[in-house]
């Protein structure tokens, strides 16, 4: 194999895990699930890895296997908790991982995530993401009733694009040093360094400024997830990370190349992008056992697991090492990596996974940065309103 620089390394969080029946499996807490101390442990274990960041997934919908709407099935996890709210409350109990919530953008307000995310940021102190998602189911439109019409797919990719561009312009609407904080004069802020953005779209129409002073990373990450070429363009013009599920080496090439060739045609290839691969994973020191897990876990269910649109790995720590080498030689800088069943292949991942990695040469051993895009290599954007100061005369 060729020379792979060092990898990145993400996991998904959902309930249990990403199997629908995760939470029957020794270990996985089921009555936990919606307290907070689940949480903690779950981001803690990730940390404790030295994993660059997690996320936390969220809808606006109950779970389903129905692709069309609620089913009746009593035998999955159902409900979540708040992933924006989640993040926030594991922030000041962890010092290093990034903390990324999903949000659904096509019924959410970019003001509120703005926001949201911003506080997040404040809170973790620089650790702060946003996992962008878009839904066009009819049951999850009928919640909200905003549209007559649904859109359709490629209408909802540009809303989600314009939803990015508002919440970036929210976030630089306060220059660095507006606050002032001056007890002797009464002066909290200098509200010339305030900044209206007035985006005027097709999908919002936002005046700003914010309401939350700018997130220590200026410009806190965002991520988006394809599972096919459809949300390519949202990820070249929106992302500072894109999730790519391809399931073959091929694959991963040819969608790494179709992205970076988007980027170039809207005037962003010079900014930086990292682009993940996305797996499933079931992880055992013996291949034929993790298959038999998922076989076993497949059967309680009654439908065989698909992934969730992600490819799904069986088989031990050291040939997912050998994948990921590999897949790393088509262009990926990094991985998102969902653990089918959160007690069982998340440990294995941070304390299996990591240390082959480490012997590899392909993974840290410390944390080196204190922000989330320090970690990632990112610059801390500069303020798109700030006026650049005249040099000295």
């Amino acid at each position: 194999m060729s020379a792979v620089s060092e990898l990145h390394l993400a996991v998904a969080l959902d309930g249990a895990g990403g199997h629908p029946v995760a939470w029957r499996e020794p270990g996985a807490r089921p009555a936990e699930l919606f307290t907070a101390r689940y949480w903690a442990g779950v981001v803690a274990e990730a940390e404790a890895g030295l994993l660059d960041f997690v996320t936390f997934d969220d809808a606006l919908t109950l779970q389903s296997a129905s692709p069309n709407g609620q089913d009746e099935r009593t035998n999955l996890v159902r409900g979540r908790l708040d992933a924006v709210l989640t993040a926030a409350r594991v922030a000041p109990l962890t010092r290093h991982v990034g903390l990324v919530p999903g949000v659904t953008a096509t019924h959410t307000e970019p003001f509120h995530i703005s926001k949201a995310v911003a506080t997040l940021d404040h809170v973790s102190r620089g650790r702060a993401g946003l996992d962008v998602r878009v839904s066009g189911l009819p049951h999850e439109e009928r919640h909200f009733g905003r549209r007559p019409v649904p859109l359709q797919e490629d209408e909802l990719h540009e809303e989600a694009a314009d939803h990015v561009e508002v919440v970036r312009r929210l976030w630089d609407s306060w220059e660095d040093d507006a606050e002032i904080r001056d007890v002797a004069t009464g002066r909290f802020v200098d509200r010339d360094k305030l900044h209206y953005v007035d985006f005027e779209g097709q999908h919002f129409s936002v005046r700003g400024p914010s309401i939350t002073p700018r997130p220590p990373q200026g410009q806190p990450l965002v991520t988006v997830r394809a599972t096919d070429s459809a949300a390519y363009g949202l990820i070249a013009r929106a992302a500072d990370v894109g999730f790519l599920a391809s399931r073959d080496t091929a694959g991963t090439r040819a969608a790494v190349t179709a992205v970076r060739q988007v980027r170039e045609s809207v005037g962003l290839g010079p900014e930086p992008l990292h682009l993940f691969g996305e797996l499933t994973v079931f992880l055992d020191a013996d291949a034929a056992a993790a298959c038999d897990r998922l076989g076993r876990l497949d059967a309680l269910a009654g439908d065989p697991y698909d992934g969730g649109g992600a490819p799904v790995f069986t088989g031990t720590p050291t040939q997912l090492a050998d994948l990921l080498q590999e897949r790393a030689e088509a262009g990926l800088s990094g991985f998102r990596l969902r653990p089918g069943v959160i007690a069982h292949d998340l440990p294995a991942v941070t304390r299996v996974l990591v240390p082959e990695l480490q012997r590899r040469g392909l993974f840290r051993r410390e944390y080196g940065a204190g922000t989330l895009r320090g970690l990632l290599g990112l610059d801390r954007p500069a303020n798109r309103y700030a006026v650049a100061a005249l040099p000295a005369s």
